[in-house]
């Protein structure tokens, strides 16, 4: 029967942990701030990325030059 109540005591105070954060979190974005990592290229180096493999230089040298991973040079592509 404790144990139970105990739960129920998690449970809530649980709940409010996540309200708070929430609550902070929207606060925080109408201050502007950006959530999660920073972009590993720039916008003109996203351009000068594309353009480059579109001139026929391979992606793996295009990732070197930029020194990231081929994959980053993909999904931009892509996008």
């Amino acid at each position: 029967m404790v144990l139970i109540v105990f739960a129920g005591i998690a449970e809530f105070e649980r709940s409010l942990i996540v309200e708070r954060t929430r609550r902070g979190r929207d606060v925080t974005k109408k201050k502007g701030v950006k959530f999660g990592r920073k972009k590993a290229l720039s916008e003109d180096q996203c351009n000068h990325a594309k353009a480059l493999v579109e001139e026929g230089q391979p992606v793996r040298e295009v990732a070197a030059l930029f020194r990231v991973n081929r994959m980053t040079i993909y999904r931009e592509l892509a996008r």
